[in-house]
């Protein structure tokens, strides 16, 4: 089976799909991603599969028969704050900065996790890139928006060893940016999302 996430992007507006598929492929590294840009392209491409679809709201309501029982997979496309709320449904401020992003795709993972995905590994399956306490330590001080020279004066140890830490911390999990790792650390249960 295959252990690797299929997200769809499904959205007329070229810009924001890509956009947004960058921001993803930079927090899920691992997921494999795919923007459509019209619902039929979208549905000639054995739709069932994907775990998620980023859907723009104008296609959800065109097609709300299709999207209705895949309620649980459907997070909706908003374009900022005036947008109705869908009972039910999750969306997405796409006009919010970065940070704010990234608080709101974590906060739809909780959501996700809550209702369950198809094809999810179990809570619990042991990981092929565990850190080491002090590397935890540096995540959680890094994500927090510490800064090397603060990490390491929080933690006793030379910038040099911050900088070690981080870039085995990148290699590791093969994630480079910060909010990437704040990703990681919020699913992994080493900091809350509201202490970000």
């Amino acid at each position: 089976m295959n252990s690797t996430p299929e997200i769809a992007i499904i959205d007329p507006n070229t810009l924001s799909s890509l956009g947004l598929r960058g921001l993803l492929e930079e927090l899920i590294p691992t997921a494999t991603i795919r923007t459509f840009s019209t619902f039929a392209d979208f549905t000639a491409d054995t739709p069932d599969m994907y775990a998620h679809y980023f859907v723009s709201a104008q296609v959800y309501f065109e097609h709300t028969a299709f999207f209705l029982p895949r309620r649980p997979r459907a997070i909706v496309l908003a374009g900022g704050e005036g947008h109705p709320q869908l009972s039910g449904v999750p969306t997405l401020n796409i006009c919010q900065g970065e940070k704010e992003l990234v608080r709101s795709i974590l906060r739809l993972h909780r959501y996700g996790h809550r209702h369950g995905h198809p094809g999810e590994a179990a809570e619990g399956t042991p990981s092929d890139h565990e850190l080491t306490a002090r590397e935890v330590e540096v995540l959680t001080l890094l994500v927090k928006g510490c800064i090397n020279k603060e990490i390491a004066d929080r933690l006793h140890i030379s910038l040099t060893t911050v900088i070690t830490h981080r870039k085995n911390i990148t290699e590791k999990l093969g994630i480079k940016s910060v909010p990437g790792l704040t990703i990681y650390a919020v699913m992994h249960g080493y900091v809350e999302a509201d202490a970000i």
